[in-house]
């Protein structure tokens, strides 16, 4: 089937259109984030295929204001804001919250847990504390610690995904960890303290 091809159907031939008149630079976002994308909006989402239609969709606008989109200051972030939106949105809509509490933290790290071996699960039980720390941090402190800890990327293609500096991220991790540290050493001192 080719362009001129009258049968094809308005959809497609929109999607067609919209596509082949795009700039390589969309493609190669697309490509780079659509996984990481889709990976954090099924964390928030819980649900795999609404997490997918979301970000198909958020991909969509991207593509449909790509030359504005390029003019921002920084074009990662920007897309990342729109990406949250969509997700704040969602659940707003649905009437939940975000998923990223201990249920999800259970249903990740459990399936990881799993696989490695039964004697893992004291590992569990301390993920489910660190993954509840780190539900309460701060947007951005939130963010860097479930790309890195939760989905595995480094800090550099945070950076690049957020549209922050290196140092950004960095420092975002620091803080995390600090706010961490202090809400889960109180669990650990009492935990001490009952063992002795």
């Amino acid at each position: 089937m080719n362009d001129e091809t009258p049968d094809m159907y308005p959809h497609a031939r929109a999607v067609h259109e919209i596509t082949s008149r795009l700039p390589a630079a969309f493609h190669a976002f697309h490509e780079r984030y659509l996984l990481t994308y889709r990976e954090y909006a099924e964390l928030q989402l819980q649900d795999e295929r609404l997490a997918h239609r979301l970000v198909d969709q958020v991909m969509r606008d991207l593509a449909s204001s790509w030359t504005r989109l390029m003019s921002e200051p920084a074009p990662e972030a920007a897309a990342w804001a729109i990406l949250k939106i969509s997700i704040s949105e969602e659940l707003e809509r649905r009437g939940m919250k975000p998923a990223l509490t201990t249920v999800a933290a259970f249903r990740r790290a459990s399936r990881h847990t799993l696989e490695a071996a039964r004697p893992q699960f004291a590992a569990l039980e301390s993920s489910l504390g660190l993954f509840t720390a780190i539900s309460h941090l701060p947007e951005r402190q939130f963010d860097v610690m479930v790309l890195q800890f939760v989905l595995g990327y480094t800090p550099q293609q945070i950076a690049d995904m957020m549209g922050v500096e290196l140092a950004t991220v960095r420092s975002h991790r620091m803080m995390a960890r600090t706010r961490i540290a202090r809400e889960l050493r109180p669990r650990n001192i009492l935990r001490a303290e009952e063992e002795d």
